[in-house]
């Protein structure tokens, strides 16, 4: 028995404590982390402004006209931006079209009045319209199908597309047929000049 005494006070002696948190090494690590961060973000900044700055030649977005006439739909959802027509990544930021907001849409025979609650609204004249379909991505954003409303229109020289979601998707079918049915008579009223 007197021989497991010492060999116990051994094993007690080689025991060490737990180590000490190193702080400075797990701050210097957090601090790391927040600046990586911040330069990806600033990064994404700069490429947003440089976008902007390349579609700089697309002119001013037009203004609701005083008197558009009675409204002939109206809807309430989400807007999800704008890419060059047919190129549903190219995302285009120039005037705001980039920002996704909220959105209430209203058809009119003047044309489709986009008011953006935080964003800046534009509006599409009847003329510009060339085609409405359901779709089911732009800008980045997928959702099932069918559950956008792209309105392609033409501004400057440029075909744009811009796509919305209303609140109540089962509305979309009849903003197609009537985006479309307006286009095909504007285009009627146009080849008989």
């Amino acid at each position: 028995m007197t021989s497991l005494i010492p060999m116990a006070a051994s094993l007690a002696a080689e025991q060490k404590s737990a180590e000490v948190t190193d702080w400075a090494a797990r701050i210097g690590w957090l601090v790391g982390l927040v600046l990586f961060v911040a330069l990806v973000y600033w990064l994404m900044r700069e490429g947003w402004r440089w976008r902007g700055t390349l579609q700089s030649d697309l002119p001013e977005l037009p203004t609701a006209p005083e008197d558009p006439g009675p409204v002939k739909l109206s809807m309430s959802g989400r807007y999800h931006g704008s890419t060059t027509a047919g190129q549903w990544l190219d995302r285009i930021v120039a005037h705001g079209l980039g920002t996704r907001s909220r959105v209430e849409l209203t058809l009119t025979d003047a044309g489709l009045d986009v008011v953006r609650p935080g964003a800046s609204d534009f509006f599409i004249p009847a003329e510009a319209l060339r085609e409405a379909l359901l779709g089911k991505g732009i800008a980045g954003k997928v959702l099932s199908e069918g559950g956008l409303l792209v309105v392609t229109w033409a501004h400057g020289d440029k075909l744009i597309d811009s796509g919305f979601r209303s609140d109540r998707s089962a509305e979309h079918t009849e903003w197609v047929d009537a985006l479309n049915n307006m286009i095909s008579k504007s285009t009627k009223t146009e080849g008989a000049r």
